[in-house]
């Protein structure tokens, strides 16, 4: 029975996954209505106008989520409802605005009723659905394909394999859109201040570097560069001269070092130290500085921050980050 159950979860991920894939196809093949939709939708934001995204049921629940997704990366979007339009919501749509229609059968009565009221106010109309021979289809400047062979639903009826579709195709949009506008990642942070998310594209290394670090001379012996190391507990010690970055003794250094036994404590700070360590700067994104730190054969667990001339601020830990981001 469980193989069962696994196997039908299968079928509707190989499904959707194919429906999806064979749309991708046919933008492939023939470009030019979903461009068009684009050059629509593009024009209409730079001209300061907003795209008003409506469907009803699943429909609705589907374009509440691309209207969600337009303006998270840049542009301008908000979901009416149909009915709600053609009892007084109609207001919020201008004549500079555009229309993104849903509707898998494309004859959807209160979206061809609030698409009627949209045409006297001259605003373009990009419908997407599953029949190119709908009334919504013959109303819109441009048609999106969305159709699918089949719904998961093993009865074909439930809205399962086409609002996947319409979904990824929301997406696709979206993104094609930010790039065609140059919506970049300091953009994408003003509009998402909160959470994990906004941490991870406000934070930089400032925010999380230690300022008050162990810290030795050159010439510093082993005994003193332990002394140091101990009482700070940073997983490392800087190596300067004055305010200059020379190297870094980390605690693994230390543990490595130690094989000479007797010898250890004979040497000086320079003949362990690495040499020009890899830095970031105090201005340095957290997450760049995260990803540098990991994306390595062999991670890094402390970075030193220096600044353009070569001055250390401190150190950034690992741990800390991992905590944060």
């Amino acid at each position: 029975m469980e193989k069962k159950w696994a196997d039908e979860v299968v079928r509707v991920l190989t499904l959707e996954g194919e429906m999806i894939a064979a749309c991708a196809q046919r933008i492939q093949k023939n470009p030019h209505p979903f461009v068009q939709a684009l050059d629509y939708l593009s024009r209409t934001l730079d001209a300061g106008g907003k795209i008003v995204v409506t469907g009803v049921g699943k429909s609705g629940k589907v374009g509440q989520k691309i209207a969600a997704t337009l303006s998270s990366t840049g542009s301008l979007a908000i979901f009416l409802h149909p009915t709600e339009g053609l009892h007084g919501d109609l207001g919020v749509i201008r004549s500079e605005d555009c229309l993104l229609a849903l509707s898998y059968t494309g004859n959807t009565e209160e979206v061809l009723k609030l698409v009627a009221s949209i045409h006297k106010k001259q605003v373009p109309i990009v419908g997407m659905g599953g029949n190119a021979d709908s009334q919504l289809a013959h109303q819109s400047q441009v048609w999106i394909d969305a159709k699918v062979a089949s719904e998961a639903c093993p009865h074909n009826l439930a809205p399962t394999t086409s609002t996947t579709l319409a979904l990824a195709l929301g997406d696709a949009m979206a993104i094609t859109l930010m790039q065609m506008r140059g919506f970049d990642a300091s953009g994408f942070a003003q509009n998402h201040p909160g959470g994990v998310l906004g941490k991870r594209l406000h934070l930089k290394v400032s925010d999380f570097m230690y300022g008050s670090v162990a810290s030795v001379s050159p010439e510093a012996t082993m005994e003193e560069v332990v002394i140091e190391s101990t009482k700070k507990s940073m997983g490392a010690v800087l190596v300067m001269k004055e305010s200059k970055l020379l190297g870094i003794i980390t605690d693994g250094d230390l543990r490595r070092f130690l094989k000479y036994r007797e010898q250890f404590f004979d040497l000086k700070a320079h003949q362990v130290m690495s040499a020009h360590p890899i830095t970031v700067t105090p201005e340095t994104m957290a997450l760049d500085a995260l990803r540098l730190m990991e994306q390595r054969d062999s991670q890094i667990s402390v970075l030193p921050v220096v600044d353009v001339s070569g001055s250390c601020h401190g150190l950034l830990r690992l741990h800390d980050l991992l905590r944060s981001l």
